[in-house]
């Protein structure tokens, strides 16, 4: 998938919302290029909902603009080209899924085949069965299959495969794939990082209303060192080169690194050299679980991951 657009299909600057005196977004700014799987991520309580909302149209910004489009994102001839999957559904509870399903496609403006929708979120088999007695998964995949009827350009889903099992969260993340690689843009929250990290073409991570790191996912987990650790022994301990790097965390020696591959092969090297056993060594990369925990921790990972605000593809 090319990124390489230079106009983008979600344009925020400088976004801010206030509820009184509380700041729940601050100076914001992102964009989404076409073509592109977005995911917003943040702590509890970083304003991502809000802001998601926000660009949406559902709420108000204080101040900033937001564009859909290269349009005012509240301008109707946008909503025709996207499709909102929100935290919580406002289906009425007295129709059917079919019946919702064709409610909220005549209003999207879009055309698609309703008995081919329900089928691909696996809901056929409850097309008329009344919203109020499906499962939280079930109005969850009714939720999803109203944000992409007619394959829209641009899709917003919040939170998509909350409430669903492994085989249902696969399964709506392949009709995701789907879309994207049919050329919508996807633009979305989760609390699932592993989905973020797997799915996510980039990131932008934000902590306390503000966007505290973005990019893609190697360029976040870049700013974050690996680890190498293995069970401390005296005689290990004794003899280890450059032993001021490590850290003695229990009874573990701990080797933070930039460069993996490399202190990983003269840690094995020095080792074998000296026919030595490192008991219960452990090689691990960086995650963006990590990088998460830094944020929410307020410590900035180490490197050079792009600031706040940055459009790198």
């Amino acid at each position: 998938m090319n990124h390489t657009d230079t106009q983008p299909i979600v344009e925020v600057k400088n976004l801010n919302c206030r509820y009184g005196a509380f700041h729940a977004v601050s100076d914001l700014s992102f964009s989404v290029k076409p073509g592109e799987i977005y995911a917003l991520l943040g702590t509890n309580g970083a304003g991502k909902t809000t802001t998601l909302e926000t660009v949406e149209g559902h709420r108000t910004a204080s101040s900033g603009t937001v564009k859909l489009f290269g349009e005012t994102a509240v301008k109707a001839k946008t909503r025709s080209r996207t499709g909102i999957m929100l935290q919580e559904s406002g289906f009425a509870g007295d129709l059917t899924v079919k019946e919702s399903v064709e409610l909220f496609g005549s209003v999207s403006g879009r055309k698609d085949s309703v008995a081919q929708l329900l089928d691909a979120v696996q809901l056929s088999h409850r097309a008329k069965t009344r919203v109020t007695q499906l499962s939280g998964g079930e109005k969850r995949r009714l939720d999803f299959a109203t944000a992409i009827y007619g394959s829209p350009e641009l899709v917003f889903l919040d939170e998509p495969t909350n409430a669903l099992d492994p085989e249902s969260r696969d399964a709506m993340w392949g009709l995701v794939r789907e879309l994207n690689n049919a050329g919508s843009t996807i633009v979305l929250t989760t609390h699932y990082l592993e989905e973020a990290e797997r799915h996510a073409h980039r990131i932008g991570l934000m902590h306390n209303g503000a966007m505290a790191l973005e990019g893609t996912i190697d360029e976040l987990v870049r700013s974050y060192p690996a680890l190498i650790s293995f069970t401390s022994t005296r005689e290990v301990a004794a003899a280890l080169p450059n032993s001021e790097r490590f850290t003695l965390e229990g009874n573990s020696l701990v080797l933070a690194t930039q460069n993996l591959q490399q202190d990983l092969l003269q840690l094995l090297t020095w080792a074998d050299n000296h026919r030595l056993h490192l008991e219960n060594l452990r090689a691990q990369s960086s995650s963006l679980a990590d990088v998460f925990r830094a944020v929410a921790n307020g410590s900035a990972p180490a490197g050079n991951a792009p600031v706040a605000g940055s459009t790198a593809a």
